[in-house]
């Protein structure tokens, strides 16, 4: 019975997201690039790129000369109209007590003008745009899409398949320099509480087992086989599940485009995560936690899911233990 009704429960949750986000002229927390050519101009269309230079440069593409199959070379262009944003940007050192964690949400007045110096607007949906031929491209645009819903945004979706997927198909670009604006977008709320964990909650999970950790790193750093140079300690969080990356996204035609829902809780299920309950997920330091997060929360309609934002980067930081590695020799 509990099962039952923690599927009805997400059920009407995800049928709720996406209510919400019809309410403001998006299909759900996904467009599609068909839907995107057709809406373009009643969105504000917002590209996460890790190289500006991309965004004015011509894209390049490899054609197979024996199956005539095209590939993108190098990513260039953006859709008209589009704002940029640099994903390196996107996150900041915050100080905890006497400490520096690296790589984390910006205090909302600063991520208010983050955003406005973007030149985005508060009166149209956005839609963020990532690259979208690496997962790293992916995380990098589901991260903003998180730090927007901490801060108030619920008018805002992710295109599938991205830029990738819009230059496949034959879509056009262009490539002149975005106009220098501010924009007048506000936050509106400050959902810290709801989508944020810190360091305290994580350990309070780990004590009382009263929700799931999630890791969502390769094997290899969850094993302690390897680990990143900013994070202090080989293995994982004390009962964390491991969500392999590679189960997360397909790929298409060299896109990388997501799961349908009932395939990812499938998946979700095969590595013992419960896609309906209560879950914090965290990575090395809250950049691969950004699609899985929006799997859990956005596509499958979870309410209770957080990022561990400082993640393993900040939890070695702070001298906490990791457990799980396996012997090295």
């Amino acid at each position: 019975m509990k099962t039952l009704l923690r599927g009805l429960v997400a059920v009407s949750l995800s049928l709720g997201v996406t209510l919400a986000a019809m309410a403001s002229g998006l299909p759900g927390p996904l467009v599609t690039t068909a839907w995107l050519a057709e809406n373009a101009a009643g969105v504000q269309v917002v590209e996460v790129r890790a190289s500006a230079k991309s965004f004015t440069t011509a894209p390049s593409f490899e054609t197979d000369a024996r199956t005539g199959r095209r590939t993108i070379d190098e990513v260039g262009g953006h859709i008209a109209g589009s704002r940029l944003v640099e994903s390196k940007k996107v996150r900041v050192d915050r100080k905890f007590g006497d400490l520096t964690v690296k790589y984390m949400i910006p205090e909302r007045a600063d991520f208010e003008k983050f955003v406005q110096a973007a030149g985005i607007d508060a009166d149209r949906p956005i839609v963020i745009v990532p690259i979208g031929l690496e997962p790293a491209d992916l995380n990098d645009a589901m991260r903003l899409y998180w730090q927007f819903k901490v801060y108030g945004e619920d008018r805002i979706a992710v295109l599938d398949g991205g830029i990738a997927a819009w230059l496949l198909e034959g879509r056009p670009v262009v490539t002149d320099a975005p106009a220098v604006r501010t924009g007048t977008w506000k936050s509106v709320a400050d959902r810290t509480d709801r989508y944020f964990a810190d360091s305290a909650a994580v350990a309070k999970i780990i004590a009382k087992r009263d929700a799931q950790l999630v890791d969502a790193r390769e094997a290899p750093q969850y094993h302690g086989l390897v680990k990143r140079d900013y994070v202090y300690g080989y293995g994982h969080l004390e009962g964390a599940k491991s969500l392999s990356p590679d189960t997360t996204y397909r790929s298409s035609g060299g896109a990388l485009r997501l799961l349908a829902p009932n395939t990812y809780r499938a998946v979700l299920q095969a590595q013992g995560i419960d896609p309906a309950a209560p879950a914090v997920v965290y990575c090395n330091s809250g950049a691969q936690s950004g699609l899985p997060w929006f799997i859990l929360s956005e596509v499958l309609g979870n309410p209770n899911v957080k990022q561990y934002d400082g993640s393993l980067h900040q939890w070695t930081l702070e001298k906490r233990p990791l457990v799980g590695a396996v012997p090295l020799n």
